[in-house]
């Protein structure tokens, strides 16, 4: 299984976060992905944004915890827990 590893270490927003995914992983339907919580979920079950079965690395992650006061990050790591087909950490 291939890894992506995306560095969050430069992010300054989430639409730095967003551009820094769709760049890195270059997921099938990259123009229709919304880049977006609900997007991301879509993404990793098959929808616009999908990176393949894969294990996507966010490293340097520090930088999201700024976002929505924690909320961010604490979301994204829900949705990467229910993901199915699609490994997803943290670092």
């Amino acid at each position: 299984m291939r890894s992506i590893v995306i560095d969050c270490g430069s992010v300054q927003s989430e639409a730095d976060f967003w551009s820094a995914y769709v760049r890195t992983a270059e997921p099938e339907g990259a123009g229709h992905f919304g880049r977006n919580l609900d997007a991301f979920w879509d993404g990793l079950n098959g929808g616009p944004g999908w990176p393949g079965e894969c294990r996507l690395l966010f490293i340097n992650t520090s930088p999201l915890h700024a976002f929505r006061g924690g909320k961010f990050l604490e979301v994204l790591r829900d949705i990467a827990s229910r993901s199915k087909a699609v490994e997803v950490k943290f670092e």
